[in-house]
């Protein structure tokens, strides 16, 4: 028999479901863990997330959605602190969880659910203290990425990659996006079969959704109603970046290859439009300026317009104006802003890494591209230009595929996963209270 758990203690040491995703350190990670809290929250399962306090003026506690709590948690200075000096912290960041469940009556949490490997590290302590199972996501590894690392980005230290492998060999059960994702848990940190379950992410349906026809007019006027309100002419053609500007996501693949494409058809420079909508983050923080300065050397800050990160029904908005969304990452676990964008009806231009190939149909809802030469970039770039009608007959496609990813699903197969879990441990423990005795 499973047991459905009531309360699960949510983890999330360096970055707050409250932040904005697309700036610092939040991103799709943020997204994953505000819409699967608020999702098994409906289906019964209370969640309480623990998180870094980043200011003094934060309340200890902040109710995010019905049945959702976020803890904000003493850990090191509020403010200064890079992801980078977080692991010194993590002896203060785990005491405080801990006093947390000592107020509550004994088995207050059934599981702990923690995400990245510095809240793993926390995790792993707090199950084995309540003796409750541990399930750990990773979202991204130190390996994988130091496998295929962008021009100019910083391999990941030493200390992460043991740390992951800790992580990996306390945790009850391994969630991971993608089969890929499993198997290289498996293959890279000894990840045994038992361990793993595979659960893909989802999309809000509810906010990401397809501009739609009026009483008064065809989808085609909606879209140009969107487009002049974000200052966008209603015949360009709109590549778009959204995400958190660094090495990682490949901005500069993008930028380079409009300079390609520009440089082949110079006529193009009065339609093309380059909305790049993040902040900088990770080791783009050390030199913020770097894209700005690409686009200069490269003569296309006419057309490449640098917006700041925005909430989700903004970000529905940008996407919608889009000819094309382009993800020319390097690594991506999934890839939400993939999926983001396909449920607003814009076809994706992805990179072929990590999730993306799951998250994008290639030649269906976008293109898969093959490394980050910008001139192939560029090619693809250029169908959307000369096949006005690829990007309506792609988008079409494209939501209809997303339809399928709504994070409902993934919170009952992640309910799924945790009742699981937990029945494993309760019966292994029963069996060794038997055998004691």
């Amino acid at each position: 028999m499973t047991h459905q758990p009531a309360r699960v203690a949510m983890l999330s040491v360096h970055t707050s479901p409250l932040h904005q995703p697309g700036m610092g350190d939040a991103g799709g990670m943020n997204v994953y863990i505000v819409e699967l809290s608020k999702r098994l929250a409906e289906l019964g399962t209370e969640v309480e997330i623990f998180t870094r306090a980043t200011a003094s003026e934060l309340p200890p506690q902040v109710e995010l959605a019905p049945g959702v709590l976020v803890r904000h948690v003493t850990a090191g200075p509020y403010e200064g602190l890079l992801k980078e000096d977080l692991p010194a912290q993590l002896c203060a960041f785990t005491h405080s969880v801990l006093r947390t469940e000592a107020g509550h009556r004994a088995g207050h949490y059934d599981v702990v659910h923690s995400h990245y490997w510095l809240s793993g590290q926390v995790g792993w302590l707090a199950a084995d203290r309540w003796g409750v199972p541990l399930v750990h996501t990773m979202h991204t590894m130190a390996k994988v990425k130091n496998a295929s690392l962008a021009a100019g980005d910083q391999a990941e230290p030493a200390a992460r990659i043991i740390g992951e492998s800790q992580v990996v060999d306390a945790a009850d059960r391994l969630i991971a996006n993608t089969e890929e994702e499993a198997e290289q848990l498996a293959s890279h940190y000894g990840a045994r079969p038992d361990q793993l379950s595979v659960v893909h992410p989802g999309v809000n349906l509810d906010v990401f959704r397809p501009a739609t026809a009026s009483p008064t007019g065809p989808v085609g006027d909606a879209v140009n109603r969107i487009r002049a309100r974000l200052g966008l002419p209603t015949d360009a053609v709109v590549l778009l970046f959204a995400g958190r500007i660094q090495p990682l996501k490949g901005p500069d693949v993008l930028v380079r290859a409009v300079a390609q494409l520009l440089e082949e058809a110079p006529e193009l420079r009065e339609r093309l439009v380059v909305p790049i909508v993040g902040g900088p983050s990770g080791s783009g923080l050390a030199r913020p300026e770097a894209l700005h300065k690409l686009a200069a050397q490269l003569g296309v800050c006419d057309v490449v317009r640098f917006q700041p990160p925005v909430g989700q029904a903004a970000l529905a908005d940008w996407y919608r104006a889009a000819t094309a969304l382009v993800m020319p990452s390097y690594s991506e676990s999934f890839g939400l802003v993939a999926l983001e964008a396909q449920a607003c009806g814009t076809p994706v231009v992805a990179a072929a890494v990590g999730g993306l190939p799951v998250a994008v149909r290639d030649g269906e809802t976008g293109f898969l591209v093959q490394g980050h030469d910008p001139r192939a970039w560029a090619r693809v770039l250029r169908r959307f230009v000369e096949n006005p009608e690829l990007g309506a007959r792609m988008g079409a496609a494209a939501a209809d595929h997303a339809r399928a990813f709504g994070w409902g699903a993934a919170a009952r197969a992640t309910a799924d996963v945790y009742a699981e879990t937990i029945a494993r441990t309760r019966f292994a423990q029963g069996l060794a209270a038997a055998t004691a005795r």
